[in-house]
């Protein structure tokens, strides 16, 4: 009985700190958009989807907040973006985010909120977008 209560122990504990690992993407709000002329409205979701899945596992102690497409204003950003990463189409997303005490990895100011943060993803030939970088500028 004593070993059973240890395993189960060992099992909640494990499940907890898995639970706390990543960013939180549960509550994030998706701003609408103009219709691109550029991209569909489903390569967009899976943009947004891109940086989702990138967020939850890589920003730990952060929330998202709320995700935009950058709009086709940017179109210029995108062959430039897509041309430094080798690749044929590339996309912009912004994002705002909250950072908890912790400061997620240390390189993000403590108790704070990120505003306009920018995904850049990219892609061959209609593929499946991926992570490039993010970041301000």
């Amino acid at each position: 009985m004593k070993k059973m209560i240890s395993v189960f122990t060992a099992l909640f504990i494990a499940l907890a700190l898995a639970a706390c690992q990543g960013g939180n993407v549960d509550a994030v709000e998706t701003v609408e958009w103009q219709a691109s002329e550029i991209y569909t409205d489903d390569e967009i979701e899976s943009a947004l989807k891109t940086v989702k899945n990138y967020f939850s596992r890589e920003f730990d102690g952060c929330t998202l907040t709320k995700l935009r497409y950058s709009g086709d204003d940017h179109a210029n950003e995108f062959k430039k973006w897509a041309e430094q990463y080798n690749s044929d189409e590339a996309i912009v997303i912004y994002s705002d985010f909250d950072v908890d005490s912790s400061g997620g990895d240390g390189s993000l100011m403590p108790d704070s909120t990120y505003t306009d943060w920018n995904w850049i993803l990219v892609r061959d030939s209609g593929g499946a977008w991926r992570h490039a970088t993010h970041g301000y500028g």
